[in-house]
C-alpha cells in the first residue's frame, strides 16, 4: 500500500486516510510523504519513505531507532515548533477561542537533569534506558541526547543498585533527579529490604555521590542534602517530588509567568509544589502557596523560613480539587498563578473565573484541558491575551505552555 501523510497525530505518528481503511497511522513519518509498506489493521506496517518530507532530518542521536524516549527526532527544529504550536491553535479552536502565540522557547538538546529510566538484571549484567518503541524491551542509551550528562554519569551507580536489589524476574523504575548534593535516586520494583541490603545500597550510595537513595517509598541512604535552587531559596524536596524537567524549560516558563503577572502586590499560587513560582515571585510580591502535598508545601515552607529578604509566604495544603478556594477566599488577591496536572482544574478554574483576581497566570501541560479550562475565564469575562508555548521534553510530543487571562468586565 502507498499512501500520503496528511497530518501528525497528537502522538507524533503521521496519518494518512485510506478510502477503504480509514485513517493510517505511520510512526517516524511527517505531513506530505509518500509512504509504502503493509497494512496492519489501522497501521502501515515496515514503512518505506518513496518522497521524503523536505523537513526530515537526520535523527541526532545513534539511538533513536531503538529507543522510545524520543518522538520526533526526524523533524527539523523549525518543523517541531510550528507543529507544537499548530497544537495549542488547534485546541483553542476547538473551543471557539483564539489568542497570539508568542516565540516558542526550545530547551537544548542534554538538558534533561530529571529522568525516570526502566532497569532490569539480564545473564550478561544490567539494562538501564527508555523502553523501545511499543516495546516492553529496555532501549540501552548511553549516548543518549536528551539526558543531561551528570544523568548519564550515574549510569554506574545505577547499574551497581540494580545488580544489589534488582532481579531478573522484575523490571525496576528509576527517577534520577540531578540537585546540588548529587544525583537523587528514587526507585521502585526492587527486592525487599533486609539488613543486607540496606548495607549494601548504603555503601554504593557513598561509592557513586548519590545524595540520597529511597527504595520503595523508604529512604535508605542520606549522604548529602539533595537541594534544589528557586530564585534565591534553597529547597529539599521529598523523593519523587514533581520538578520542571529542565533548567532551561523551568526559566522560559518562570521568565512566562512573571510576564504574565506583570507588577502585583499579593498573589495565590494553586497547585504550587515544591515552589517552582512561589519563592522567585516572592522576591518582589507576597504569595499564598497551595498544594494537596503535604511533603511538598512542608518542603516549601522551610524553604521560604530559611530564605532572607523575601517578600511574606504563606503555605496552606488543601487539595484543590476536592476544595478549590472559593471567590470570597480569592478575594486578597490581584494575582493568580495556577499550574494543575495534565487533567487540568475545571473545579478551581470555575472559581477563578467567578473571583474579582484581575490577571491570572495558567500553566499547563496539555492543551486540550487547558483550552476546555479557559473557556471557563473567557465566559466570565478574562480575556485570553497570550500564550507562551514552551518545547521543554525536546523531540517529544509533550507541550508545556503559560497563558494571561486578563478580567475585563
Amino acid at each position: 500500500m502507498i499512501v500520503t501523510i496528511e497530518r501528525l497525530g497528537h502522538l507524533g505518528h503521521g496519518i494518512a486516510r485510506n478510502p477503504d481503511l480509514g485513517p493510517i497511522y505511520v510512526p517516524g513519518t511527517l505531513p506530505g510523504e509518500v509512504v509504502e509498506g503493509r497494512p496492519d489493521g489501522d497501521r502501515l506496517a515496515d514503512p518505506k519513505i518513496i518522497t521524503p518530507s523536505p523537513d526530515r532530518v537526520k535523527p541526532p542521536c545513534r539511538h533513536a531507532r531503538t529507543c522510545g524516549g524520543c518522538q520526533v527526532q526526524h523533524a527539523s527544529d523549525a518543523f517541531v515548533a510550528r507543529w507544537k504550536q499548530d497544537v495549542v491553535r488547534a485546541a483553542l479552536a476547538s473551543q471557539g477561542l483564539t489568542a497570539a502565540l508568542l516565540t516558542l522557547q526550545t530547551s537544548p538538546p542534554k538538558s534533561r537533569r530529571r529522568a525516570t529510566l526502566s532497569a532490569r538484571r539480564t545473564k550478561s549484567g544490567v539494562l538501564i534506558g527508555f523502553h523501545g518503541r511499543a516495546s516492553d524491551s529496555i532501549a540501552e542509551i548511553p549516548d543518549c541526547q536528551l539526558l543531561a550528562p551528570g544523568i548519564l554519569a550515574a549510569f554506574p551507580g545505577l547499574k551497581a543498585l540494580v545488580t544489589a536489589g534488582g532481579s531478573r524476574s522484575a523490571e525496576l523504575s528509576l527517577q534520577v533527579t540531578l540537585t546540588r548534593g548529587g544525583p537523587d535516586v528514587s526507585v521502585t520494583g526492587g527486592k525487599p529490604l533486609d539488613s543486607a541490603l540496606r548495607m549494601d545500597l548504603a555503601r554504593l550510595v557513598e561509592a557513586h555521590g548519590f545524595s540520597r537513595l529511597t527504595w520503595d517509598g523508604e529512604t535508605v541512604a542520606l549522604r548529602d542534602r539533595p537541594a534544589l535552587t528557586f530564585g534565591r531559596a534553597s529547597v529539599v524536596p521529598p523523593a519523587g517530588a514533581f520538578l520542571q524537567a529542565t533548567a532551561e524549560g523551568e526559566a522560559a516558563l518562570l521568565h512566562a509567568v512573571r510576564q504574565a503577572l506583570g507588577p502585583q502586590k499579593r498573589v495565590v499560587d494553586l497547585f504550587s509544589g515544591i515552589g517552582t513560582f512561589t519563592l522567585p515571585l516572592a522576591a518582589a510580591m507576597e504569595v499564598h502557596a497551595v498544594e494537596g502535598d503535604a511533603a511538598m508545601t512542608q518542603a516549601l515552607d522551610l524553604a521560604a523560613r530559611n530564605t532572607p529578604d523575601l517578600h511574606r509566604i504563606s503555605v496552606e495544603t488543601r487539595d484543590l480539587f476536592r476544595r478549590p478556594l472559593e471567590p470570597d477566599e480569592l478575594k486578597p488577591f490581584t494575582g493568580a498563578v495556577i499550574d494543575p496536572p495534565r487533567a487540568g482544574a475545571e473545579a478551581q478554574t470555575d472559581r477563578l473565573a467567578a473571583s474579582t483576581i484581575s490577571v491570572i497566570a495558567a500553566v499547563s501541560c496539555n492543551p486540550v484541558t487547558f483550552a476546555r479550562d479557559a473557556t471557563a475565564l473567557v465566559a466570565k469575562g478574562y480575556l485570553l491575551d497570550w500564550v507562551q508555548v514552551v518545547d521543554q521534553f525536546r523531540w517529544s510530543t509533550h507541550i508545556e505552555l503559560v497563558a494571561r487571562f486578563v478580567r475585563m468586565t
